[in-house]
Order: structure tokens, then C-alpha cells, then sequence
């Protein structure tokens, strides 16, 4: 306890030195340095899930499995077969660096690569996928781009050095393991060695009966979703698969582009839009490139309802899945490390000088290993200035609103930095409501009179402490998103030990 107290007193004293003594900001970041935490997080586990940060590899190499062209800076090009150093994932994306020494790098989406392994002399053959898992390859195999037949050779898991096949079955996949000889041939019976993985897979596919099913076609991956024609796009590109939620401003379907790519599909009202900013607005949105922002891929505005097409993440938005049976298990640490990644995200909007507007568990959306994402940053700007204020029956979210951005429009990095707190108080309470039992106008009144929401029971001094600071009276005087960033990686590594 008193560990962690020490800790939170040391980020009070950086902020008041950062406040008050600007000028000497170089001798700050030297003797409180920013940056990612420096113990670096661990596997999590939960009774319901295995949840982890995002790995960091050591330089794998990668085989691109299509061209992709760069659709701004900070995206690497790459064409297909090129080999890719891989440094990092990055949600949807990995981090990679061109062979050869040139140093040029960027982000690639990752269904547009598979790992391979240069020892392996048939890494650059269409059906070899490396360290593909077993599960990964049945969904693979089991997506509408392959049939009956198709199949691929990954890496084995269990065993070191040996390889699987993977073939569907109708509706389902087998496996088969290839094995080795010292000598470095390769069988699947006894009876039938080969000298290269490439003669095995070449006479299995005409004499397939051990496998049950003709090894018709190696396995198509999907792409990701690109968008080289401009961000406007044909609505009848875009079919609704199922609603999943609403929100203020609209209803949210999973659907799907061109019959092809999952995607998520926020529906707004043309009534409600600054049509004169929108072209401009989201040309600025689509120059947003960030692990923890949702990625823009498309939209339709010609005609009501507007569509606003993102990448979809499996787990829906934060506030539902913190109400799930798997949300209700989350302990303090994986608590913690959501938040993280929203400051994370929004120390890069800060960055910008881009200001979010709606920060609220509803607009984080959450995918598989509790990778969370924020959503909507910008959308605020898109919207007509009536629809989007403090009056009678307009949609501002009140409850997560700054004082200053609720009573006069004042809106800045500041204010979102007060919604973040109240993000932090949601994420706490497993998606309680802040102030409850306060109608809008309530609640107003008595944060203009210094009331503050008390500490949960279910939260510790330290993130509470942070709440509070996020909601300080005086603008300047809260932290900045990058500070946040710092003091919850430092509490979730003193927690994880």
C-alpha cells in the first residue's frame, strides 16, 4: 500500500512541475521519461478467457500474401510474395520493415501476411501458412472464400520442427501430421517418405484417399478491407447482417462489404450532419492511423441514413461486454490495462489536437485477448451544432461532460479528459451509470457546486486518485493523456506482480 501511494504521489509531483515550470520540460521528460511501462506486461488469465497484451516478436519474417498499397503515412507497401520483417503487433495490423537493409517501414494489415520461416524451402509456396494454429486454421478453412478440398500446411504446435495438413471436409477440418526422418524426409505413412514437403503435398494431391477428400486448392485468406477508389462508397456494396446496438446518434449493424468482409456499420441521420464539413471531417478522420483507434474504411453519404463503415471488433462495445459473464470476472488488473489502452489511443488524439467529444464505455469497443479500440473520436464534429449542445432534448451525454463543455461549449483535450474519468468509473463498477439517481440537469448543479462521485467499492486508492485528478476544477490542472497513460502502466505492473 504504501508502495503504490508513493507511486501515485510521484505522478502528482510530476504534473505540478509540468504545470507550473513548462520551460523546463526537457529536464522533466529526462527525469520522468515517457513511454511504455518498464516492466513489460504478462499473460493475464481469467476463468473465462487468457487475456494478454499484444506480443512483441523478435523480427519474424513475414511472406505478404497480396499487394497492398499505402493509403497514408505511417502504412508500409508491400506486394505479394515480398518478404517483411515483422516487429510488433498492432491490433489489426502488424508493424513490419522492408528487407535489405533499406529501413523502411509501416503498418501492413495482418490478413495480408502469414509468418513463414526462411529455413523452410518451401516457405514461399501458396499453401504453406507457418505458424498458423490449429484453430486459426479451421477458421480459415471453414470461411466462404474456400470449398470442399482446400487445404494448407502450417507448423506443428505440439511438436517442434514437424508440420501439419489441414484439409475441409464439407463442414468441418482434419488434420494430419507430417513427419520427419533424420534424414529430412517427409511422410505421413511409413510406407511413403519424400524428399521435400513440395513432392509429399504433390503426390497427395492425386493420391488422396488417405485423407478422404481431394486436396483440391491451397487455402484463400481473406484480405482486409481496402478502399483505393476514395472513402465514398456505393451503399449497395454494403449488406446489414444483424443490429447491434444504438446509440445517440444512430444504430450500430454488423455487416458485411461486397459479400466478402465483415464489417461494422454506424447509421446516422443526414438531418443531424454538418454536410458542408463532412467531406473535409472525414478526410481528416481517415488520416487517424493508431493500434487503439477503430479504423475507418468506408462511407456512404449520398442518401439517408448516412453509413459510416469501420472495422468490427468480435466483443461489441465496452459497457455491454462489462455487463457479460465474461466482463463480471475482470479483476482490477485487466481493469486497469482496458484503461490503459484508451489513454494510449487518446494520447495520440491529444497528440493531434483532435478532441473526442462522446469518451463513455459505449464508443471503446473490445475484440478478442481484451484488445480494446476507441470509437466515434471525431464524430461529434460531423454533427449539426444544435443537435450536438447542452439544451432540452439535445443528445450531449451530460453525465461524462466537462462543466465547462456543458455549460458553454467549451470543448478541448480537458474535457475529454474528464470523461475519461468517468470512463474509469464505469469501467470500476463493470458498467455502472455515473450519478445515479440524478437527472442530467441534477447532476449539473452539483458538480458546479464541487460534488464529486464517491470511490466504488470495487476500486483501489490509486485509480481513484486518477478519477479525481481527471476531474479537477481547473482545466490546466488535470493530467494529460500521455501522464494517464504512464501512471496506469505503473499500476497495472505494480499489480501484476
Amino acid at each position: 500500500q504504501k508502495k503504490t501511494s508513493r507511486m501515485s504521489n510521484k505522478g502528482r509531483t510530476e504534473r505540478f512541475f509540468r504545470v507550473y515550470m513548462p520551460c523546463l520540460a526537457k529536464l522533466w521528460d529526462w527525469i520522468w521519461p515517457r513511454g511504455e511501462p518498464r516492466v513489460p506486461p504478462r499473460d493475464i488469465r481469467t476463468v473465462s478467457a487468457n487475456l494478454s497484451p499484444s506480443p512483441v516478436l523478435s523480427s519474424p519474417i513475414y511472406a505478404a500474401l497480396y499487394d497492398f498499397t499505402a493509403r497514408g503515412e505511417g502504412e508500409l507497401s508491400v506486394q505479394e510474395g515480398e518478404m517483411i520483417s515483422v516487429i510488433q503487433y498492432v491490433g489489426d495490423f502488424v508493424l513490419a520493415k522492408k528487407l535489405g537493409g533499406t529501413g523502411v517501414e509501416g503498418l501492413v494489415p495482418t490478413n495480408y501476411v502469414r509468418l513463414v520461416s526462411v529455413n523452410d524451402p518451401f516457405f514461399n509456396e501458396p499453401w504453406y501458412f507457418g505458424n498458423t494454429t490449429r484453430s486459426e486454421a479451421e477458421r480459415l478453412l471453414l470461411s466462404d472464400l474456400n470449398q470442399h478440398g482446400s487445404f494448407l500446411v502450417r507448423a506443428s504446435e505440439s511438436k517442434p520442427g514437424g508440420y501439419s495438413i489441414s484439409v475441409r471436409n464439407e463442414n468441418k477440418v482434419n488434420h494430419f501430421r507430417v513427419q520427419t526422418h533424420p534424414d529430412l524426409s517427409f511422410y505421413v505413412q511409413d510406407s511413403k517418405e519424400f524428399a521435400t514437403m513440395t513432392d509429399l503435398i504433390a503426390f497427395y494431391r492425386t493420391n488422396w484417399k488417405l485423407f478422404g477428400v481431394p486436396l483440391t486448392k491451397p487455402c484463400v485468406a481473406a484480405k482486409q478491407p481496402t478502399n483505393p477508389d476514395g472513402w465514398e462508397q456505393p451503399k449497395e456494396d454494403f449488406s446489414l447482417i444483424k443490429k447491434l446496438g444504438e446509440g445517440n446518434f444512430g444504430e450500430v449493424w454488423e455487416g458485411k462489404w461486397k459479400n466478402e468482409y465483415r464489417v461494422a456499420i454506424k447509421m446516422l441521420k443526414q438531418d443531424d450532419m454538418r454536410q458542408d464539413e463532412f467531406v473535409k471531417e472525414v478526410q481528416a478522420l481517415t488520416s487517424l492511423r493508431h493500434p487503439k483507434l477503430i479504423q475507418l474504411y468506408a462511407v456512404c453519404s449520398r442518401e439517408d441514413p448516412v453509413y459510416i463503415v469501420t472495422e468490427l471488433m468480435t466483443k461489441g462495445n465496452l459497457l455491454d461486454y462489462l455487463h457479460s459473464p465474461e466482463g463480471k470476472s475482470l479483476k482490477m488488473v485487466h481493469m486497469v490495462y482496458i484503461a490503459s489502452q484508451v489513454a494510449e489511443g487518446m494520447a495520440f488524439l491529444e497528440e493531434k489536437n483532435i478532441v473526442h467529444r462522446d469518451l463513455a464505455a459505449r464508443n471503446i469497443l473490445v475484440a478478442d485477448n481484451l484488445i480494446c479500440k476507441v470509437a466515434d473520436f471525431g464524430l461529434a464534429r460531423l454533427l449539426r451544432q444544435d443537435v450536438y449542445t447542452a439544451k432540452a432534448g439535445a443528445k450531449i451525454p451530460v453525465k461524462w461532460t466537462a462543466p465547462e463543455a456543458a455549460n458553454y461549449q467549451k470543448y478541448s483535450v480537458k474535457s475529454d479528459v474528464w470523461a475519461f474519468g468517468i470512463l474509469l468509473y464505469e469501467i470500476v463498477t463493470y458498467g455502472g451509470h455515473p450519478y445515479e439517481g440524478m437527472s442530467n440537469r441534477e447532476a449539473l448543479e452539483q458538480i458546479d457546486q464541487g460534488y464529486r462521485l464517491p470511490c466504488p467499492n470495487t476500486c483501489i486508492p490509486e485509480v481513484y486518485r486518477l478519477m479525481k485528478d481527471c476531474w479537477h476544477e481547473e482545466e490546466r490542472m488535470r493530467p494529460t493523456f500521455s501522464s494517464l497513460k504512464n501512471e496506469l502502466d505503473q499500476i497495472y505492473t505494480f499489480l501484476y506482480r
